[in-house]
Parts: structure tokens; C-alpha cells; sequence
């Protein structure tokens, strides 16, 4: 009957471990999520960054050139002011000639001074009429600068927006990236829990009848009395036949998983709260934990399975699963848990 009971408060307790690894690998993969992200976010805001330094190189040449063609247009304006004063005054000087010459035909007025005054006006219409086609021309140049100014001005208006198109193109890249890779992170999470449950249900099979060998949420717990002496790091005959089992399960999941599945099966070693002398071979319960977990590694790999789908890790005492100091609480702690996960 007592047995009976401690069975039923282990499988109580069972589930909070349970949950911690759940929620471990949730925050896990919401970590190389945004992680993956960042670094999307980095490369492609490098690219932003360069579009902005020529963003800004062409709106100076914008503003620049504007200011050209805004001095551009006050000379013109200054040229054709003067042009429209040479104009009144040539036409003044007409006028003069026309009256003089009207004078002249009539007989009226001293004709000598009327010659003399005809010649000067002429002289004075030539030179005016010089002006105004030089005034003229350089009208004609002013417009061809400012024709040319404004095809720059457009050139750079239209390299601008296109500059603004790739940018936004870039934005819509990393929404879209950003998308993909959470969906293709939540495909790949339900496919190695799909291979996992295949993993732990075979498992299950060959091992269901051992009192000493527990499922905790998606773990395997070995007592370490199952695998190894007091105080030792050797597996013990029954551990090595328990982890060859183990090694075979694992070997025919290992074909079916894609070779893109970053998995591995996590060997976590820990030991109850009683401290080691420090006279033995091992200094403390973290070197135990530790040393433990590397010889289930070394076994497995003896066994034909790939160091780089292993991993060991030591937690001395530190991470117990049953609380209080009593013989029962200790020997459940003191434990080897094998867990399939990511890298």
C-alpha cells in the first residue's frame, strides 16, 4: 500500500516538470525566432541605410540645382529688362529719325544740322540694335541653361523615386521574411514533435515494465541506482544494457528525421542535495552530475550514434523535481533525464 501511494504522489508531481520543459522550449524557439529576425532586420537595414546616404546626396543635388536655376532666372529676367529698355529706346530713336526725316523732306529746319542730327541718330540705332542682339543671344543661352537645369532636376526627381520604390520593396522583404520564417519555424517545431512522440513512444514499449524509469512530460527519467553505483560515473551492467535498448530506438528514428532537423537528444545529469566529501574522485556534485551524463554520452556513441546528435549536461543538485530532504525527495532527484530537442 505504501508503494502504491508513493507511485501515485510521483505521478502527481510529474507534471510541473512537464510544463517547465514545454514552456523552456517555447521560449527557446521564440528566441532563435527573434533572433533570426534581428539579423534579417540588420543585413537588410544596411541596405536601408545606403539608400538613405543617397536619398540625401540626391536632394542636395535637388536643392542645388534648384538654386541655379532660381539665379538663372533672375538673370534672365535682368537681361530681358534691359532688352525691353534697349527696345523703348530704339524705338524712341525711330521716331526721332522719322520726324527729322519728315523735317528734312518738308524743307523746314537748317538741313546741315538736320543731316548731322540723322547720322548720329543712325549711329545710335546701329549700336542699340548691336545691344539688343547681343542681349538677345545671351536670352537664347540663358533658356538653353535653364532647359538643361530642369531636364537635371527631372533626372534627379525620377532616380529618386525609384530610390524610394527599392525602399519600400526592401520594407516589404523583411514583413515577408519575417513571415516565412515563423511559419517555417512552426513546421519544423511540429515535425520534430511528431518524430519525438514516435521516439518516445517506442520507448514506452520496451521499457514500460521498469519500476525505476519514469515519462515526465516529454523526458525520460532513469534513476541513477538503475544506471550507476553510489557515488560512481560508470554505468553498471543493467544501465548499459538499458542504454543499448535506448541507442537502438534512437538509431532507427535518426533515419526517419530529415537530415534538416537540427535534433539532438539531451542527456541532463543531477544528484540530490547531500554534498560529496571532496576526498573521491569527484570534487562535488556538479562534477558527478556531469561526469554521469558524459558516460551515457561515450555509451551511446559506442553504440553507433552520432557524437554531434548528443549533448551532456551537468546540474548537480540545483534542479530538483521533488522538494524536501527526505530519503524519498532525494532518490527521485538523484536522476538521468533524456530529452529529444533542437540544437
Amino acid at each position: 500500500m505504501a508503494l502504491s501511494r508513493n507511485r501515485r504522489r510521483e505521478r502527481g508531481g510529474d507534471y510541473w516538470p512537464g510544463f517547465v520543459d514545454a514552456l523552456s522550449t517555447l521560449l527557446i524557439a521564440i528566441m532563435f525566432i527573434l533572433t533570426v529576425f534581428v539579423v534579417a532586420q540588420f543585413v537588410l537595414s544596411r541596405e536601408i541605410s545606403g539608400k538613405d546616404a543617397v536619398l540625401n546626396r540626391l536632394n542636395n543635388q535637388i536643392a542645388e540645382l534648384t538654386q541655379m536655376l532660381a539665379l538663372e532666372k533672375s538673370g534672365k529676367q535682368d537681361m530681358e529688362q534691359t532688352l525691353a529698355n534697349l527696345q523703348a529706346s530704339l524705338a524712341t530713336s525711330e521716331k526721332e529719325r522719322t520726324r527729322l526725316q519728315s523735317l528734312l523732306d518738308s524743307g523746314s529746319g537748317n538741313a546741315a544740322q538736320s543731316d548731322a542730327t540723322i547720322r548720329d541718330l543712325t549711329g545710335k540705332l546701329a549700336n542699340e540694335q548691336q545691344v539688343s542682339a547681343r542681349a538677345m543671344n545671351q536670352i537664347e543661352l540663358l533658356n538653353q541653361q535653364i532647359a538643361a537645369l530642369r531636364a537635371q532636376i527631372a533626372a534627379v526627381e525620377q532616380a529618386l523615386q525609384v530610390s524610394e520604390a527599392k525602399d519600400q520593396a526592401s520594407q516589404a522583404k523583411i514583413t515577408d521574411l519575417g513571415r516565412r520564417l515563423n511559419v517555417a519555424l512552426a513546421q519544423r517545431v511540429q515535425e520534430l514533435n511528431r518524430y519525438r512522440s514516435d521516439f518516445f513512444g517506442r520507448l514506452r514499449e520496451i521499457l514500460a515494465d521498469r519500476q525505476n524509469i519514469r515519462i515526465v512530460g516529454d523526458r525520460f527519467v532513469f534513476q541513477s541506482e538503475v544506471l550507476f553505483a553510489s557515488g560512481s560515473a560508470d554505468l553498471n551492467p543493467q544501465g548499459q544494457e538499458e542504454m543499448a535498448k535506448l541507442a537502438s530506438v534512437l538509431l532507427d528514428i535518426s533515419k526517419e528525421i530529415p537530415a534538416d532537423i537540427p535534433w539532438v537528444l539531451r542527456v541532463d545529469g543531477h544528484t540530490d542535495n547531500v554534498p560529496l566529501s571532496g576526498n573521491g574522485r569527484f570534487a562535488d556534485n556538479w562534477a558527478l552530475s556531469a561526469a554521469r551524463a558524459i558516460s551515457v554520452v561515450k555509451f551511446l556513441i559506442s553504440k553507433g550514434v552520432p557524437a554531434n546528435r548528443l549533448v551532456a549536461a551537468g546540474f548537480g543538485e540545483y534542479d530538483p523535481i521533488a522538494p524536501g530532504d527526505t530519503p524519498e525527495a532525494r532518490a527521485q532527484n538523484r536522476r538521468i533525464e533524456l530529452k529529444l530537442t533542437e540544437k
